[in-house]
């Protein structure tokens, strides 16, 4: 061994090196963190930590804010870098204002949100059809990487293709590879404006429903479990609960036309290309 680190000009120790797991106390700050955020996306951090003072907790801006960053969540009042790029990616203008997304496939969103274990965080992206809030893709990894959101890009490519495509200006979404992926299929990107709080509007309440009606209910020990257990909730959303904003149809069915249709494909769509961009608009009466 100390030969090889020689020979490869390494310091031995960094071989023994074991990450060390996060605390009870930020574990559980954390959680408490997601839950103000996730009722209240208009709280930044000085807010957040006066309701965590408040409540007894003995915390400071700094460690609020460092935890917000870690977890990719910033209030979404008008201020400076509430939404952080990297400095040499392009940023793209938001193409929707004064524009409703009109059928399945016009207006897709993708956005990223915190999801607890008990003793540890997850990373979730999905995908949204903003017509229907049918749920096209989604990806659950334990760190910030960007490579589950290319994996959830991948994955939604397969099962249709947007007019539009919108995210805020994260550095996940303003990286080379996410938007070479868009850019080859002929998608219009848009991207939120810095600091405007109704831009993903509809992405923002899909992790609302998703916190209050899964997550916030579970207790996942694992990612395994955590993994599992979203799959199922996620088939339930787009299959089988109807939605208020709908008319009581389910995103599924409204996505893909009929209920039988929408099984099928949803059955095979990790499996093979689906050679279509557009739907027809769908009625709902």
């Amino acid at each position: 061994m100390r030969m090889q680190t020689e020979l490869l000009s390494l310091n031995r120790s960094t071989l023994y090196y074991q990450p060390t797991a996060p605390s009870p106390a930020e574990v559980a700050l954390k959680h408490r963190i997601d839950e103000l955020y996730t009722a209240h996306p208009y709280y930044g951090s000085r807010r957040i930590t006066a309701v965590l003072r408040r409540d007894g907790v003995v915390v400071n801006r700094k460690a609020v804010q460092r935890h917000m960053q870690e977890m990719g969540i910033a209030g979404v009042a008008p201020g400076p870098h509430t939404s952080r790029r990297h400095p040499t990616h392009p940023v793209y203008p938001y193409l929707l204002r004064h524009l409703t997304a009109a059928h399945p496939n016009h207006v897709w969103g993708i956005d990223i949100t915190y999801v607890r274990l008990q003793a540890g965080w997850l990373y979730l992206v999905a995908v949204l059809d903003w017509y229907t809030r049918y749920v096209v893709a989604w990806e659950l990894d334990q760190s910030l990487e960007i490579g589950f959101v290319l994996q959830a890009v991948d994955a939604a490519l397969t099962v249709g293709c947007p007019l539009i495509w919108n995210s805020d200006q994260g550095s996940h979404f303003t990286s080379p590879q996410y938007l070479e992926r868009l850019e080859a299929r002929g998608i219009q990107i848009s991207m939120d404006g810095t600091g405007r709080a109704l831009d993903n509007i509809f992405t923002e309440r899909l992790w609302r429903t998703v916190k209050y009606e899964e997550v916030y209910l579970q207790s996942y020990d694992t990612p395994r479990a955590a993994r599992q257990s979203l799959a199922r909730y996620f088939a339930f959303y787009n299959q089988e609960r109807p939605h208020q904003a709908l008319g009581y149809l389910t995103p599924a069915t409204l996505y893909f036309g009929t209920r039988s249709e929408a099984s099928a494909r949803y059955d095979s769509r990790k499996g093979e290309e689906l050679g279509f961009c557009v739907f027809p608009t769908v009625s709902m009466s």
